[in-house]
């Protein structure tokens, strides 16, 4: 039931677009969710994240385990995909992953800038997502889904094209002499 108080205060997240502002922070969605939800679904509501580790760690919720498994099988086709480019051996487990998200990394891949690449990837990231939404509109689920879309709207609002390009340079150069970056959202 607290759900349905939660969410009854949300505002919509569908149709916002590059220029709409975002109706809601992270700071008071969080704040929201501390007041209504239980303390296993806040302690869920804690692990929400757009970079899950790459060794799976159990959930309770289906949804925040198949954004998980899907995040990570994204990362894992970048990262084999980059690795062949550059003619080095990639040890991640890939076998699985499914021509669709093949697709899609390739698509990225061959954008003309790193800024385009990460606006397809994040609008995949959206669409994917989508898979996922609940029907039940007042349900646990639901408050992870809106979480999740939520942090994907406010990640790609913070990209800058000047800042992008120096940690593309770095991150590129790093990877080149062999060390190990990694990338800090």
């Amino acid at each position: 039931m607290a759900e349905y108080y939660l969410i009854s205060q949300l505002p919509s997240l569908d149709g916002i677009n590059e220029n709409t502002p975002i109706p809601i922070t992270s700071e008071r969605f969080e704040e929201l969710c501390l007041r209504f939800l239980g303390k296993k679904a806040q302690t869920e509501f804690s692990k929400l994240t757009l970079a899950p580790p790459r060794i799976p760690q159990k959930s309770s919720s289906p949804l925040v385990e198949r954004w998980n498994e899907g995040e990570r099988n994204l990362r894992l086709a970048l990262a084999k995909l980059r690795a062949e480019k550059m003619n080095k051996n990639f040890d991640g487990d890939v076998q699985s992953l499914s021509p669709v998200l093949l697709q899609a990394v390739r698509t990225a891949a061959e954008s003309e800038s790193p800024m385009e690449a990460e606006k397809f990837l994040n609008k995949y990231r959206l669409d994917f997502l989508e898979t996922l939404r609940p029907a039940d509109s007042f349900s646990q689920e639901f408050v992870f889904y809106y979480g999740l879309k939520l942090k994907l709207i406010e990640r790609i609002r913070k990209f800058d094209t000047e800042s992008g390009e120096a940690a593309y340079r770095n991150i590129y150069n790093s990877i080149m002499n062999g060390e190990k970056t990694e990338v800090i959202q």
